[in-house]
């Protein structure tokens, strides 16, 4: 584009339209973290033990890769609002039943309905963001993902508050699903519609598409890894109390949401392939301060930059995937969605099968050399976009 259709398409867009393309990312950042102060309390009710839930946990998963490829083709042949209104619905509704009940098969059921709902947001959401983003003619992008990370800590806080005060699960989980549906109404005028159009609903990522997956997988493996195993990794390698162990996923998560709310202005001034390609070295680098240098506060500062270093990178590609040629928008996204998700599904446990067999510290290294491999790619695959 022209600098003159930069500014003609920065006139084209509506603060109602950025606004309700915030409220998505803040609606699927808070039904995802939602969940998390639950799980206990379905444990228990349900006597399930930790192999079990872990079982009952993949349906999560499976709910999730099954709506995220054929979102965007559904949104097109009943339109976005449509879609988006039955994923918050499924969502709800989904959080009301594991709030109460204690049946495995209800909560399987839940749970695959949580996976596709939000899953099903998770894509369109996205593919709402690169079209305002187009037609705005800035990079916006990683300002909307930063409202995903505000709304999985806001989510989490807000729930376990709820729960603390005194209110059972499924009050707390009323007040949730009352706040999602108001977000989502305040949403809906600024949705985009989608076109219906003719061929496949899904179609396997190809040529750029398939890159920018790839490199979507092992940014989302790595924040997978942060998630599930620094906490451990505090505990067992460098002896912090069970207490404090979460210190170095919230480090991760407070360098990563502020990263992204000024990811916009950085992405502007250092441009996109400088994000991907000094965010992927200062990602791996961290990985090996928390790995090689001794001591939990060097630890702390290297997931403090591991959230630092990923905050833009994802953002970015879903920008770039976007911007390629070689499928169309509407699958494009999805497959990126669905390639990255599967980062933080399968990542975490085959971290855990590598430091069986070798240690946790050799796992961490793994992902450290895969960064590298995303910032020596980054930019021959995914900014052939422009």
């Amino acid at each position: 584009m022209t600098t003159q259709d930069f500014e003609n398409a920065a006139r084209t867009v509506s603060t109602v339209e950025i606004r309700s393309t915030r409220l998505l990312f803040l609606i699927v950042g808070f039904g995802v973290a939602a969940w998390a102060p639950l799980v206990p309390f379905v444990a228990a009710r349900a006597g399930l033990d930790a192999a079990n839930l872990g079982g009952l946990l993949l349906c999560l998963g499976i709910g999730s890769l099954a709506a995220m490829p054929v979102a965007g083709a559904l949104a097109g042949r009943w339109g976005a609002r449509t879609v988006l209104a039955a994923c918050v619905a499924a969502v709800c509704a989904a959080l009301a039943a594991l709030s109460a009940s204690g049946s495995i098969p209800v909560l399987a059921l839940a749970l695959f309905g949580l996976g596709a709902g939000l899953g099903g947001l998770d894509c369109l959401m996205n593919i709402q963001a690169v079209a305002v983003e187009r037609q705005a003619g800035r990079p916006m992008m990683s300002g909307f993902h930063g409202l995903y990370s505000l709304g999985c800590i806001v989510g989490a806080a807000g729930v376990s508050a709820l729960l603390g005060l005194g209110l059972t699960p499924p009050t707390a989980t009323l007040c949730v699903a009352a706040g999602i549906v108001a977000a989502f109404a305040g949403a809906l005028p600024g949705l985009l519609s989608a076109e219906a159009r003719g061929g496949p609903a899904f179609a396997i990522p190809r040529g750029p598409v398939l890159g920018i997956g790839l490199l979507c997988f092992v940014v989302f493996l790595t924040e997978g890894a942060a998630l599930d195993w620094s906490a451990v990794f505090l505990a067992r390698e460098r002896g912090v109390e069970l207490s404090r162990a979460g210190l170095g996923y919230a480090a991760f998560s407070l360098t990563m949401t502020v990263g992204r709310l000024a990811g916009d202005a950085l992405v502007r001034r250092v441009g996109r392939v400088r994000i991907v390609g000094f965010g992927a070295l200062m990602a791996a680098a961290a990985l090996g301060i928390v790995v090689l240098v001794p001591g939990w506060g060097a630890a702390l500062l290297g997931y403090a930059l591991v959230g630092a270093g990923c905050a833009n990178i994802v953002p970015v590609l879903f920008t770039a995937a976007a911007r390629q040629g070689a499928m169309p928008e509407r699958l494009a996204i999805p497959a990126v969605t669905t390639l990255g998700y599967a980062g933080v599904l399968t990542g975490p446990a085959a971290i855990g099968f590598v430091a069986h067999a070798t240690s946790l510290d050799t796992a961490f290294l793994v992902i450290a050399l895969m960064l590298l491999g995303v910032a020596a790619c980054g930019r021959r695959i995914a900014f052939r976009t422009g």
